[in-house]
């Protein structure tokens, strides 16, 4: 996969690291986003990988933007204004796709600053995490930008279109706690056992039934932006599916000997 990711299995759980320190793991150039979405790619075909854990090497989880690179990539460096285009929908664009499209559960352990699209690389995991010395920023207008990757998708949907606004309106920081207020994530720890917490609960997430729990992602996701009837067609399909696996009928047999008993 390229150097930008230091991956490592732990049973069903995979733990990635995006590990660039130098750059605050800066996901906008080409490599990272291959790396990231080659990950995806290869964790939907590996039916071990159950759960997986995401985090960031050094003090930051992500800066977003690599600012060295960026004039080059999609500014003024970059020819025409057309080529910003293709370089967005080739580069950075397939990422919020690929990890939208990863079935397996991802939880960010946010371990410091998710600035830009840092920030939404954060909303597009399943669980958020985050260190008591995490931060989070869309940081866009500050640099007189957009969210070029799906942040106006991603972070309304995580917080809800008001503080959504809000912040990509204003850049603003805004610390763990608020993240916390905000539903941006689930829980706030000691920056010492962030990590040891992320396993802690992939490790219960991945005691499930893998296909299981592919399937309920699935739902979840498609639930977004489907029709009711749509879901439950699609939990129809999945649930017939999942009546006749061996781990439901083993959990079954297991449930009604108890009771016997």
């Amino acid at each position: 996969m390229s150097n930008f990711l230091d991956i490592r299995r732990d049973g069903h759980v995979a733990i990635v690291t995006m590990n660039r320190p130098e750059t605050r793991n800066a996901v906008s150039d080409n490599d990272a986003v291959d790396a990231l979405v080659a990950m995806c790619d290869a964790f939907n075909r590996d039916h071990s990988v159950r759960v997986v854990v995401l985090t960031g090497a050094g003090t930051a989880f992500s800066s977003g933007g690599n600012l060295k690179t960026l004039r080059a990539t999609f500014g003024s460096d970059s020819g025409e204004p057309v080529n910003a285009r293709y370089a967005y929908r080739e580069g950075i664009q397939r990422l919020p796709l690929a990890l939208a499209n990863l079935e397996v559960p991802v939880i960010a352990a946010v371990n410091g600053p998710a600035l830009g699209a840092g920030n939404d690389l954060a909303c597009t995991c399943d669980i958020r995490i985050a260190s008591e010395k995490a931060v989070f920023a869309a940081t866009f207008v500050k640099l007189g930008l957009i969210p070029g990757d799906g942040g106006a998708w991603l972070l309304p949907r995580a917080i809800g279109a008001s503080r959504a606004a809000e912040l990509c309106f204003t850049g603003d920081t805004i610390d763990a706690a608020t993240a916390r207020e905000y539903g941006l994530v689930s829980r706030v720890v000691p920056h010492d056992k962030l990590l040891p917490t992320a396993l802690e609960l992939a490790h219960r997430i991945a005691a499930n039934p893998g296909h299981a729990l592919r399937m309920c992602k699935r739902l979840l996701k498609e639930a977004q932006h489907a029709r009711l009837d749509t879901i439950l067609e699609m939990s129809a399909g999945f649930q017939a599916l999942a009546h006749h696996t061996a781990e439901h009928e083993a959990a079954l047999d297991g449930f009604l000997s108890r009771i016997k008993g």
